[in-house]
Protein backbone atom coordinates (compact mmCIF):
# COMPACT_ATOMS: atom_id res chain seq x y z
CA UNK A 1 0.00 0.00 0.00
CA UNK A 2 2.91 2.39 1.10
CA UNK A 3 4.62 1.86 -2.38
CA UNK A 4 1.39 2.65 -4.33
CA UNK A 5 0.96 5.54 -2.49
CA UNK A 6 4.80 6.52 -3.69
CA UNK A 7 3.73 5.93 -6.81
CA UNK A 8 0.77 8.06 -7.08
CA UNK A 9 2.81 10.64 -5.25
CA UNK A 10 5.39 10.67 -8.31
CA UNK A 11 2.61 10.67 -11.01
CA UNK A 12 1.33 13.64 -9.69
CA UNK A 13 4.12 15.22 -9.00
CA UNK A 14 5.34 14.93 -12.34
CA UNK A 15 1.98 15.54 -13.93
CA UNK A 16 2.51 19.33 -11.99
CA UNK A 17 6.01 19.88 -13.21
CA UNK A 18 4.97 19.61 -17.00
CA UNK A 19 2.29 21.86 -15.81
CA UNK A 20 5.05 24.29 -14.40
CA UNK A 21 6.93 24.11 -17.39
CA UNK A 22 4.16 24.49 -19.58
CA UNK A 23 2.75 27.61 -17.63
CA UNK A 24 5.71 29.69 -18.15
CA UNK A 25 5.35 30.00 -21.84
CA UNK A 26 1.58 29.73 -21.65
CA UNK A 27 1.57 32.94 -19.09
CA UNK A 28 3.44 34.73 -21.38
CA UNK A 29 2.44 34.29 -24.93
CA UNK A 30 -0.34 31.84 -24.52
CA UNK A 31 -3.36 33.24 -22.71
CA UNK A 32 -3.60 36.32 -24.79
CA UNK A 33 -4.01 33.55 -27.62
CA UNK A 34 -6.64 31.60 -26.64
CA UNK A 35 -8.47 34.58 -25.20
CA UNK A 36 -8.41 38.36 -26.24
CA UNK A 37 -9.95 39.53 -22.67
CA UNK A 38 -6.95 37.58 -20.94
CA UNK A 39 -4.53 39.39 -23.52
CA UNK A 40 -5.12 43.04 -21.63
CA UNK A 41 -4.03 40.99 -17.78
CA UNK A 42 -1.49 42.53 -15.83
CA UNK A 43 1.14 40.63 -14.70
CA UNK A 44 -1.03 39.89 -11.24
CA UNK A 45 -3.83 38.27 -13.12
CA UNK A 46 -1.55 35.82 -14.89
CA UNK A 47 0.18 34.96 -11.40
CA UNK A 48 -3.60 34.09 -10.33
CA UNK A 49 -4.26 31.77 -13.02
CA UNK A 50 -1.08 29.61 -12.30
CA UNK A 51 -2.51 27.44 -10.32
CA UNK A 52 -5.16 26.72 -12.71
CA UNK A 53 -2.86 26.35 -15.63
CA UNK A 54 -0.71 23.65 -13.54
CA UNK A 55 -3.92 21.17 -13.82
CA UNK A 56 -5.41 22.00 -17.09
CA UNK A 57 -2.20 22.35 -18.64
CA UNK A 58 -3.40 19.46 -21.02
CA UNK A 59 -6.72 21.31 -22.21
CA UNK A 60 -5.24 24.89 -22.48
CA UNK A 61 -2.09 22.94 -24.62
CA UNK A 62 -5.05 21.52 -26.78
CA UNK A 63 -6.84 24.81 -27.16
CA UNK A 64 -3.28 26.56 -27.96
CA UNK A 65 -2.40 24.21 -30.61
CA UNK A 66 -5.79 24.42 -32.47
CA UNK A 67 -5.39 28.06 -32.57
CA UNK A 68 -8.89 28.68 -31.14
CA UNK A 69 -9.28 32.33 -29.99
CA UNK A 70 -13.05 32.17 -28.61
CA UNK A 71 -13.81 30.23 -25.13
CA UNK A 72 -16.01 27.00 -26.60
CA UNK A 73 -19.78 27.71 -26.59
CA UNK A 74 -21.54 25.50 -24.00
CA UNK A 75 -24.34 23.36 -25.35
CA UNK A 76 -26.50 21.70 -22.98
CA UNK A 77 -30.13 21.29 -23.17
CA UNK A 78 -30.85 24.72 -22.25
CA UNK A 79 -29.11 26.29 -24.79
CA UNK A 80 -30.68 23.84 -26.82
CA UNK A 81 -33.87 24.21 -26.05
CA UNK A 82 -33.29 28.01 -26.73
CA UNK A 83 -32.00 27.76 -29.91
CA UNK A 84 -28.60 29.41 -28.97
CA UNK A 85 -26.75 25.61 -29.66
CA UNK A 86 -25.80 24.62 -33.21
CA UNK A 87 -27.26 21.22 -32.36
CA UNK A 88 -30.62 22.17 -32.45
CA UNK A 89 -33.06 21.88 -30.00
CA UNK A 90 -34.03 18.62 -28.04
CA UNK A 91 -36.75 16.44 -28.62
Amino acid sequence: MEQAIGILFVVVGVYLLIGLVFAVPFVTRGVGRIDPVAREGTWGFRLLIIPGILVFWPLLARRWRSGSTEPPCECNAHRRAAGGCAKGPTP
